[in-house]
């Protein structure tokens, strides 16, 4: 899924590149540019994404920041043989709102307080604090290495809870969204 066309201009700007320069990149016409950006025309899917592409490459090499520089070192964790109960005590302890499931050193899912408020709507209270992690814990977030470019985060925890960051096939840190608020100080 491509972000919104209208999204082109202030991430060429933001760059400080000219209409010239990304039409020069992508293929097209400086003056088809012009027309995407004010809105005059729609690229094709294809001239899009080329757009895009480019935009994100410029955005990655004017971006020395990585994974490894936000994300939290100290990462939670419990075993899918912990139960509901458990998850919430801890997110309620360390005032956090989702926490990888390990089983030994294998992430296998992760518990997050919407998983959780999804249960209790079919479970009840009573079941919901028996119920092991194994048996209600979502899908294994995304895992990027640590030398991942910060600009390919935000989009990731958009539509996932949390990034886990490994570093030589093994996990080290972990970024939610609050951690990508970090990438603009």
């Amino acid at each position: 899924m491509l972000p919104r066309i209208e999204t082109i201009k202030q991430q060429r700007q933001k760059l400080g590149i000219t209409q010239k320069k990304l039409a020069g990149l992508t293929g097209v016409s400086t003056s088809m540019i012009n027309q995407i950006e004010s809105r005059k025309s729609q690229p094709s899917y294809d001239t899009a994404k080329k757009i895009f592409e480019n935009l994100t490459r410029l955005e990655g090499e004017s971006s020395s920041h990585t994974a490894g520089d936000f994300c939290s070192k100290d990462i939670v964790k419990l075993k899918p043989t912990n139960t509901l109960h458990d998850a919430v005590k801890k997110m309620h302890e360390l005032s956090i709102s989702q926490i990888p499931v390990f089983d030994n050193s294998n992430v296998v899912g992760v518990i997050s307080e919407n998983g959780i408020i999804k249960h209790l709507a079919d479970l009840g209270e009573a079941e919901l604090k028996k119920a092991k992690l194994a048996d209600t814990m979502e899908s294994v977030p995304p895992i990027v290495g640590s030398d991942t470019p910060a600009n390919v985060l935000v989009p990731l925890i958009k539509y996932s809870m949390c990034i886990l960051v490994s570093k030589k096939s093994k996990i080290v840190g972990i970024i939610t969204a609050s951690d990508t608020l970090k990438m603009m100080e």
